[in-house]
């Protein structure tokens, strides 16, 4: 009996040692600085492109470089474009594994809209520091510090508060914080719900594993090292306390995020609000599947929130 309870033992901790193991490879892989050879994003300018003008624009307009220092002592880094004459302006956030240099399409399509943009590297990527991704928990409280500088630094009097991917995750998490008044509504491409719920569909898409126990493993090491759980990180839960306009975004052929997790954060969303679903789009692709059209759908929903 004593043998058997040894062997049990032993088997155990192997188990859980391997457990360990591999929710440690995954905080690398998933939460750790660092590229993300998963994720593919290019920086290709061709003239084939729906939005060649836009992405050219940014390339070439002139950038101020903000900065500020986020609530938790990290550098952080911005590039301002301003719009001639403009007091409006849009916080603009980038995707996973992404940075700021990534968001021409959006940030040339919010500037003819007659927008000011700030363009900020979330922490843990581009030139801002940070070494743990948030999964838009994190970056949430970053969001609305710049959208406070921007206040502070600019004459700016309306902001809309946008993002692609984990940016408009993040959004969606900072709308159900308290808002500065210039804060006048959201647009968010390609959310998703929740960390646990994309980590959990990513384990399966890209590794073919259950979530469980792996991704519980993994946020509990997430806790121990960048401060937070995949359940905290919680989308759904933060826009049912939103009370500002939010649109969202989704290609129906989305294989990275689920269109259903739009789908999802649309019902639990309250009025004011818009889901516009891109028939054959896939993962933030909605804005070059059909450009004029993305662009009017935006103007048109923010034209009942900003002057």
């Amino acid at each position: 009996m004593k043998k058997w309870v040894i062997t049990l033992g032993v088997i155990v901790v192997i188990l859980v040692g391997g457990l360990i193991g591999a929710g440690g490879y995954f905080y690398h892989v998933a939460i750790a600085r660092g590229d993300k050879a998963f994720v593919t994003q290019s920086t290709n300018l061709s003239k084939k492109s729906a939005v060649y003008r836009e992405k050219y624009w940014y390339l070439h307009a002139e950038k101020k470089t903000w900065r500020i220092k986020s609530t938790d002592g990290l550098k952080l880094v911005a590039w301002y474009l301003p719009k001639a004459g403009s007091k409006k302006t849009v916080v603009l956030a980038h995707g996973f594994a992404g940075n700021k240099s990534l968001m021409g399409a959006w940030a040339g399509m919010y500037h003819e809209l007659g927008y000011n943009v700030l363009a900020p590297d979330s922490r843990a990527a581009g030139a801002s520091q940070g070494q743990a991704i948030g999964y838009g928990w994190l970056e949430r409280r970053d969001d609305l510090q710049w959208a406070r500088t921007v206040v502070k630094r600019t004459e700016t009097t309306q902001i809309v508060m946008s993002g692609i991917s984990m940016g408009a995750a993040g959004m969606t998490m900072a709308s159900g914080e308290r808002q500065i008044p210039q804060i006048k509504a959201y647009v968010v491409d390609s959310p998703f719900t929740s960390a646990k719920a994309i980590i959990s569909y990513q384990a399966g898409q890209l590794y073919h594993l259950p979530a469980f126990p792996l991704v519980d493993v993994t946020s509990a090491i997430t806790k121990l090292r960048a401060g937070y759980t995949f359940g905290e990180a919680d989308a759904v839960k933060q826009i049912r306390k939103n009370k500002l306009p939010i649109m969202i975004i989704a290609g129906t052929k989305d294989d990275f995020v689920p269109t259903r997790m739009s789908q999802s954060l649309y019902r639990h969303a309250n009025q004011p609000k818009k889901l516009w679903l891109v028939k054959g789009a896939g993962h933030t692709t909605a804005i070059i599947k059909d450009y004029p059209a993305y662009k009017q759908q935006v103007a048109d929903f923010l034209s009942h929130y900003i002057n």
